[in-house]
């Protein structure tokens, strides 16, 4: 069957498009919108991705604090870099990049966080909010998942979603998000029993589990849309790509799927706790 292929890039366009003018106004109000990253340690894929995502925001005017420390930081002087971000009023989003080195206490870290500049939705306050469907930032795949489900009118209400994973910032928060919006949601997990026989049922599959090309393609039933948030080595996803195109109906590509959304969505929580600064 003929198949629509879910372009990341376009709808990554689309919202950085939207900031473009909420951007420009909040500068003539003489507020940058700033996202500040923090990089602990000399992991070069954690990096690259930082350096993306600074770039990406320069792109449409939005200011870019990277702050990297060294391999030995130690969680306290991580909570001391993360509590003065929250205290800087010129700071509107914190984003902590993950992995951290393993001395860390990561979840701590997260924790220290803001809940109005959680940006990436990364403490558990943010994902409450997210869960009881009046977070202002959630998680970022999450929400890109989401995103592109809306920008291609693909229907939620009242039909089956599966997702496989339940992390708290990927599998957790997009299962909240999908029952949010009237689906009935199956989360499944390593502990599964009979696993692709629930993802057979499924008229929506979100694959976040992070095993290459983990769904297979007959476990996808006809006319299934199916989105994968995996990346893994060598720009491979989490479902078996070529072989699920036979059955589904609409399908995001890795790369160029929620990846490119997953940046566009920090970029637009980013800006609107801008807003929500410039407005106290």
């Amino acid at each position: 069957m003929e198949n629509l292929i879910l372009d990341g890039r376009l709808v990554a366009q689309s919202v950085k498009d939207s900031l473009v003018d909420r951007v420009k106004d909040l500068s003539e109000k003489g507020i940058i919108p700033c996202l500040a990253t923090i990089l602990v340690g000399n992991d070069p894929s954690s990096a690259t991705y930082v350096k993306m995502k600074g770039n990406a925001c320069e792109k449409i005017g939005i200011q870019s604090q990277r702050i990297h420390l060294p391999e030995e930081t130690t969680t306290e002087e991580l909570l001391e870099t993360i509590q003065k971000l929250n205290e800087d009023d010129s700071v509107h989003g914190i984003l902590l990049q993950h992995p951290v080195p393993a001395h860390i206490d990561e979840r701590k870290a997260f924790e220290s966080i803001a809940i109005q500049k959680d940006v990436d939705g990364v403490t558990s306050f943010g994902y409450g909010q997210t869960a009881f469907g009046f977070g202002k930032y959630p998680s970022c795949t999450p929400a890109a998942i989401m995103k592109i489900l809306e920008y291609y009118k693909l229907p939620i209400e009242g039909k089956h979603a599966v997702v496989v994973g339940r992390s708290p910032i990927l599998g957790k928060p997009v299962s909240a998000l999908l029952l949010n919006e009237n689906a009935t949601v199956t989360t499944c997990h390593s502990k599964t029993t009979n696993l692709s026989e629930i993802v057979k049922l499924a008229d929506i599959v979100v694959a976040a589990v992070g095993k290459p090309k983990f769904i297979q393609g007959d476990w996808i039933k006809k006319g299934a849309v199916v989105l994968d948030a995996g990346y893994n080595e060598g720009n491979i996803g989490d479902i078996d790509y070529e072989a699920c195109c036979v059955n589904a109906s609409a399908i995001t590509p890795v790369p160029g799927g929620v990846g490119p959304v997953t940046i566009s969505m920090l970029l637009k929580h980013t800006v609107d706790a801008a807003e929500e600064k410039a407005a106290l």
